[in-house]
């Protein structure tokens, strides 16, 4: 059946309750290359020792993963899950993350977007502490190949484009070759990032790298080489992502600064500069 958008805009969902704490925000870390190339290092230990520990804001994607599941179940909406491709990712933070929380997420469908070939699917959880304030708004951008064509609005443009000058700051950052095997730890389990003949199956000769994991990767980059390592100064963060990365390659991430915005943009040192993510942007608190 095709996207019904005005039936699935109607869904509900139950409010959801998930919890993290120290050893949860560690691995994330661990995960998008924290502890490295000095383990030692006081700006690294401050990712990965329980005594200091900060949050990085991307981290905020973690606790909230599984909502994206709510898609599969949701009347209106009957896709192929395996043409499912995460294309964009934005988040906002309303207050630093603490490093342990018990959240009350509440999930919508805020989108639905025809792009010809395929429909936009745009999944919104807005996550508050229990008890408490809201703490970050994550926003899924779901691209379900084949279920375009049905008559909708074809959506937003790209919201963030770099300026047309040289980047100011050019970062280099390898990766290890078992590095998707470390942040499917962190709750992402497609077996496209593990299992070689699952690989395959996708097009690929090897199992790629999550887009989840580059975004933290350019998150931390950006963080600590134009932010001094200032967690609290992220407002909000958006990416889209342009292509695959693969572990053990280098990401190379290009940054501008812009007022209150940090422009960004990553690619694949070993294939020529090929793009993982474009359209990036930090939001920067004062």
């Amino acid at each position: 059946m095709p996207i019904d958008p005005e039936k699935a805009l109607q869904a509900h969902f139950e409010p959801s309750e998930t919890s993290y704490d120290e050893d949860q925000v560690i691995l994330y870390h661990l995960g998008v290359g924290a502890g490295a190339p000095n383990q030692t290092d006081a700006g690294e230990l401050e990712y990965c020792y329980e005594k200091q520990l900060k949050v990085l804001p991307s981290f905020g994607v973690v606790p909230v993963f599984g909502a994206m599941g709510n898609a599969m179940d949701t009347p209106g909406l009957d896709f192929n899950p395996a043409l499912l491709l995460h294309g964009e990712q934005d988040i906002e933070i309303h207050r630093p993350l603490p490093a342990r929380a018990t959240l009350l997420n509440q999930s919508r469908i805020a989108g639905i977007y025809d792009k010809g070939k395929a429909a936009l699917l745009v999944m919104e959880v807005a996550s508050r502490e229990k008890g408490g304030a809201p703490l970050f708004t994550n926003r899924f951008s779901l691209f379900l190949r084949g279920e375009g064509g049905f008559g909708g609005e074809p959506g937003p443009a790209a919201a963030a484009t770099p300026p047309e000058r040289a980047a100011d700051q050019v970062i280099e950052t390898p990766t290890l070759p078992q590095q998707a095997l470390l942040y499917r730890l962190c709750g992402d389990r497609n077996p496209l990032h593990a299992d070689p003949e699952f690989a395959k199956l996708g097009g690929f000769d090897t199992p790629i790298l999550h887009g989840l994991c580059s975004f933290g990767i350019n998150c931390k980059v950006a963080v600590d080489h134009a932010l001094g390592g200032d967690v609290t100064r992220v407002a909000r963060y958006r990416a889209r992502f342009a292509g695959v990365f693969f572990p053990g390659e280098t990401m190379v991430t290009h940054l501008w600064r812009e007022d209150d915005v940090l422009y960004l943009r990553a690619e694949a040192k070993e294939r020529g500069g090929a793009p993982v993510i474009t359209n990036a942007s930090l939001t920067l608190r004062a």
